[in-house]
């Protein structure tokens, strides 16, 4: 809550700099994906009674897809 506080006031001194452009990118991405984004590929382990071992293959969802995207523009765009 402080955080969004801070951007919120920030904002009005820093308008039209680079981090009113970053901060709106980010704010752009929650809109796309309005939830925690963790994801993994592939999760394993032992089984802990037949000792076998177990994977889950898991595609990254749509939301995130784009999210990631989107990241891929904006950093190519500035050398990050």
């Amino acid at each position: 809550m402080i955080k969004s506080k801070c951007f919120k006031t920030s904002n009005l001194i820093l308008k039209g700099t680079t981090f009113t452009k970053y901060k709106q990118f980010v704010d752009n991405a929650f809109t796309m994906c309005p939830r925690h984004a963790l994801h993994a590929k592939t999760l394993g382990f032992i089984h802990p009674k037949t000792k076998e071992p177990v994977t889950f293959d898991s595609e990254m969802p749509a939301d995130m897809s784009g999210v990631m995207e989107k990241w891929r523009g904006y950093a190519r765009n500035k050398n990050i």
